[in-house]
């Protein structure tokens, strides 16, 4: 979809969601934009970056956002957008119809200290990599639960999402790490030449907030590791002291069996004639029991 053209203090913007084939003839048409930049601008499998045509004198913008698979469950992955700099005239892509993308763009529109193209495209910039600050708090608050309710009862459906949390941070740690590697770089390019001291001072504001939301992610990931290994151990540990009592119970009722087993023979056998044998080899095996246990006491294997 192509929607109106809007106006950013004098520059026109193209706002385009999940564009169809149809679409991208009409962007390659009547706006001059090359096949290649738009099968790279749509990508959903690219990466974060910034590129400067000399010859077209054209910017574009890739960076990665939060996509939700399963906004309740707390499972997300990272999708791109981009930003493109064409003739005058800023295209936005946003294939993956990324909500927080949506409200990142406009809120940067409507923000009164935008005053040219460059500073919506920071303030936009800033706008996203604010939005993975509530899926950080959410995840803190998820990883309390499990941490809760897996030292009460451990249960699978509780494994399984503290590893679907593990999964969401893997991708939203790299997708941080990323963007905010670009940020960095991006005062570096030809978008940072000639800065003002206002454009300086966004740069500041958003490489700034990309450290703090990269240390939560960081922090995060380092917590829940931790939990999973420690849940990890503690299962072992059960199933180790499941495994010596099932051993010892085998052991114990071994004994038994092997002295009435010696005495189901049809052969004579000491004690056998006896009118209450049967007592006597009842208390041989309590006898041997009882030691092997002492014995198994002993040597600490109990």
């Amino acid at each position: 979809m192509i929607k109106p053209e809007k106006m950013i203090n004098g520059t026109k913007w193209i706002e385009t969601i999940q564009i169809n084939a149809e679409e991208r003839e009409t962007l390659e048409n009547d706006y001059g934009i090359d096949e290649d930049i738009i099968e790279y601008v749509t990508d959903r499998d690219e990466s974060t970056n910034y590129v400067y045509d000399i010859n077209e004198d054209d910017q574009l913008f890739i960076f990665l956002a939060p996509y939700a698979l399963d906004k309740d469950a707390l499972r997300y992955i990272t999708q791109p957008f981009g930003m493109l700099l064409h003739k005058g005239v800023l295209f936005t892509f946003n294939q993956s119809h990324i909500p927080e993308v949506n409200t990142a763009l406009y809120s940067a529109r409507d923000n009164p200290e935008v005053q040219n193209v460059d500073s919506f495209i920071l303030e936009t910039l800033f706008a996203v990599v604010d939005s993975f600050i509530p899926i950080a708090r959410g995840i803190t608050k998820k990883r309390n639960y499990l941490d809760k309710t897996l030292n009460k009862n451990t249960k699978n459906t509780d494994l399984v999402a503290l590893s679907h949390l593990q999964q969401t941070l893997t991708f939203l740690s790299s997708g941080v790490q990323t963007n905010l590697s670009e940020l960095n770089r991006l005062p570096k390019t030809h978008f940072g030449v000639g800065a003002d001291q206002d454009k300086l001072d966004l740069f500041e504001d958003v490489q700034i907030e990309g450290e703090q939301v990269q240390r939560m992610f960081e922090i995060e990931t380092q917590v829940v590791d931790r939990i999973d290994h420690t849940f990890n151990s503690i299962a072992n540990n059960n199933l180790n002291d499941t495994m010596k009592f099932l051993t010892i119970w085998s052991l114990t009722m071994a004994v038994p069996t092997i002295i009435t087993g010696f005495y189901g023979m049809n052969v004579k056998l000491p004690l056998a004639t006896m009118q209450y044998a049967w007592m006597v080899t009842l208390g041989i095996s309590v006898v041997l029991i009882v030691a092997m246990l002492i014995m198994l006491k002993a040597r600490r294997k109990m």
